[in-house]
């Protein structure tokens, strides 16, 4: 934390102790008149003023949002050398902003860089050269003017403000206060509004066309029957109804729930079994999620990886055991080891795979989207892994919300980030095979941190009937049906209705068009990826019996003992152990189109960019994402290069 002197401080330190009655006492120093005080609620964008040097920046307000507390003058450390830049840091009901004060105002451009939504902040803590630094909460009593503040955010992100002596202590201390209290009140309106369902404020459309070039026009929404027949076509399934994924001259994915030993026939579970058995779809193995990391497993490992990567959080002798102690790269590593084997069996050895979760919201999205990625030239493009995403966790209805630790208030047992976890496993995958992927690291990153913004749909809602009350008002004789949308009585319905909030595929709302241009992979496939075909034929079932009902467990294949199964049975299944996965994962050459990564010790890495970023020494060098990054990048580069010039022999 930055020190000051004595001298000039004496008055903010009196002022802090006649303010130091709690967040309530804003009383205590003159109130903010002008342009730049907040206007009534509803009014935006805030255009403000009134500053010493002339007009501040526009501030690119959303409907609904307010300021509540502004610190004009205020700056922000960036880099590794301890700089900062001015400008103005605001409070509203929804987010904290930071406005550089060279930068102009931008219509409705959210600034990710300089802003953090109020749900995504982890800790806030002020700090003093007079008083030790103290956390703040909405019932905490600041009784010290504040110097710095330190925003921890959930996406690891740490973003540090100071406060220089220049008649900023009324200002400091009333921004750290509206921080605190305005970061609780959005906690409370996401618990009460059900992830804000019924918020009623909604992103204005942008004026300017999105650009094409990002995929955005092309990516599936799963919102509309239309949709899913389009997938279906595309993978060459017609006739399918709950099909997940379908390889042509492979297997087919599916996910259900658990089938239960007890089920009796003619229940839905047995007929969708045995309608798969007699379809002549190959070997069915049934895959659960078992063998994968629990909801409270992937929980404490990314609590104990986010405090680990904090500033000083553990000596830099001890630093890499403290890392295999939260066990994140462990998870990360078996899930990448799960949809391998799946892959395998699906491409390679023509076996239909039943992915077998109680709720079939959490894990079965994550392996289901693993394998695909594995599998699927289309879904390692932009377009197809934004469709992925939308088919896979937004449509299967992944409670993004309450993983994601939105709703904190009253289900803290329920967080458990299943989503960052795949977008993880995602990175391994782009860090492996860079040129198989159109996309890069950055879009994963920005991905990542679009996942704790309230602003979009994507992730604001648990369910697609959430998205629909958000829309626009509906008749109350209207019923909801997942696949048909609000429907009158009479089963009529119209189009899709559009939901008030842009899918997080939009992102020209929150990101410039210099940063989006680095979310394609120059390296990457040249062109978009065209429809399945087999090269090769796949291999003949190893089995050799299609009516066969195997579990996958510990990469060997088990006959599934099936108390239900009315038919005598089958002749010449593996018994005990037989048919083992060694095969399948060994050194074969995968077929064309398929990825198996690595997922020995050193082959899974940290993944620095993401989770570093309280650290800046770490991430100088690491893909710039604006240009000011660029060109510390090229400087970092350049001084590498007269090193090594002055090192090597002449």
């Amino acid at each position: 934390m930055p020190g000051h002197g004595c001298q000039g401080r004496a008055g903010c330190r009196s002022g802090g102790r006649d303010a130091g009655a709690g967040p309530g006492a804003r009383g205590s120093f003159p109130g903010r008149s002008g342009p730049g005080a907040p206007g009534p609620p509803g009014q935006s964008p805030c255009a403000m003023s009134g500053a010493p040097g002339g007009r501040r920046p526009t501030f690119p307000g959303l409907p609904g949002e307010r300021v509540l507390e502004e610190a004009a003058g205020a700056r922000r450390r960036r880099g590794n050398g301890g700089g900062s830049v001015p400008g103005t840091l605001l409070c509203t009901n929804r987010r904290l902003a930071f406005l550089p004060g060279q930068a102009p105002g931008s219509r409705g451009l959210l600034r990710s860089e300089d802003e953090v939504a109020l749900p995504c902040i982890h800790k806030l803590v002020a700090a003093s050269s007079f008083s030790k630094p103290k956390v703040l909460t909405a019932n905490s009593t600041l009784k010290f003017i504040p110097e710095e503040l330190a925003v921890f955010c959930r996406d690891f992100r740490l973003l540090r403000f100071s406060f220089p002596e220049n008649g900023l202590a009324p200002q400091a201390f009333r921004v750290a206060n509206a921080i605190a209290q305005a970061r609780e009140a959005a906690a409370r309106l996401g618990d009460a509004a059900d992830g804000w369902a019924s918020s009623g404020e909604a992103i204005p459309e942008e004026e300017e066309e999105e650009d094409e070039d990002e995929g955005s026009s092309t990516t599936l929404l799963f919102e509309s029957l239309r949709d899913w027949e389009e997938e279906l076509r595309r993978l060459g399934a017609a006739g399918w109804r709950r099909l997940c994924w379908h390889h042509p001259g492979g297997g087919d994915l599916l996910r259900a729930a658990s089938f239960h030993p007890a089920s009796e026939p003619g229940s839905e579970d047995v007929r969708c079994l045995e309608e798969l058995l007699l379809g002549g779809r190959g070997p069915c193995v049934l895959a659960d999620t078992a063998e994968l990391p629990t909801l409270a497993d992937i929980q404490l490992a990314h609590l104990r990886l986010r405090a680990l990567c904090l500033p000083g959080a553990v000596a830099e002798e001890k630093w890499l055991s403290a890392l295999e102690g939260t066990r994140w790269l462990d998870h990360v590593r078996s899930c990448l080891r799960k949809a391998a084997e799946v892959a395998s069996l699906l491409v390679g050895k023509r076996c239909s795979v039943i992915l077998q979760e109680p709720s079939d919201r959490d894990l079965n999205c994550l392996l289901a989207s693993l394998v695909q990625l594995l599998g699927d030239p289309h879904a390692r493009s932009l377009p197809g892994f934004q469709s992925l995403v939308q088919r896979e966790w937004v449509a299967a209805g992944h409670p993004f919300p309450r993983r994601l630790g939105l709703l904190c208030q009253d289900s803290p047992r329920e967080e458990a980030p299943v989503f960052l976890l795949f977008l993880d496993c995602t990175w391994q995958l782009l860090w492996q095979f860079p040129a198989d992927f159109g996309f890069t690291e950055a879009f994963l990153l920005a991905l990542h941190d679009s996942s704790f913004s309230p602003y979009f749909s994507t992730f604001r809602f648990s369910c697609q009937r959430q998205r629909g009350r958000s829309s626009l008002p509906r008749l109350p004789s209207q019923t909801y049906r997942p696949m048909g949308g609000w429907q009158d009585p009479g089963g009529h319905r119209g189009d899709p209705r559009p939901c008030s909030f842009p899918p997080v595929w939009a992102w020209g709302r929150r990101y410039t068009r210099q940063q989006r241009e680095q979310f394609r992979n120059p390296a990457g496939p040249p062109g978009p990826a065209g429809p399945l075909t087999p090269s090769t034929p796949a291999e003949p079932c190893p089995w050799g019996e299609p009516r066969l009902v195997l579990t996958l467990a510990k990469g060997s294949l088990c006959p599934h003992p099936l108390p239900w199964w009315s038919r005598p049975p089958l002749r010449g299944s593996p018994s005990g152990s037989q048919g083992t996965l060694g095969g399948l994962l060994g050194t074969c050459q995968p077929p064309p189109g398929l990825l198996l990564p690595c997922t020995a010790g050193p082959c899974v890495r940290l993944w620095h960019r993401c989770y570093l970023r309280g650290l800046p020494q770490e991430q100088r060098g690491r893909l710039a994402p604006s240009l000011a990054g660029l060109a510390e990048e090229l400087q970092l580069l350049q001084e590498r290069l007269r090193a090594w010039n002055l090192r090597r022999p002449h």
